[in-house]
């Protein structure tokens, strides 16, 4: 049986921009979700893009997944703007408490 590869994500903030990073042991390159901050309540999530070789490994849904969570705990909602985590939101109702449409 093969192990999966650990996928560590990462919080990295500068000013109004921040974005979350997934790292994958063995795997050369790294996913990225970018958000912006609008006001302590608001962030725009702007982009999400994860390299041919992470592909098909969820990562991208794993980004989402740490936006969703980090706007729970820190109290903010988010704005997809980016085309990834809008159709995510919409595939996942549970999320609408966060979601700002």
């Amino acid at each position: 049986m093969t192990q999966k590869p650990a996928v560590r994500i990462s919080y990295e903030a500068q000013g109004h921009k921040a974005r979350f990073v997934a790292r994958v042991d063995g795997v050369e390159g790294e996913g990225v979700l970018t958000i912006s901050t609008v006001s302590d309540v608001l962030v725009i999530a702007d982009h999400t893009l994860v390299p041919d070789t992470l592909r098909g490994r969820g990562v991208a849904s794993m980004l989402a997944e740490a936006l969703i969570a980090d706007g729970r705990s820190k109290g903010y909602r988010i704005m997809p703007l980016c085309p990834f985590v809008r159709a995510q939101a919409l595939r996942h109702p549970e999320w609408s408490d966060i979601i700002q449409h």
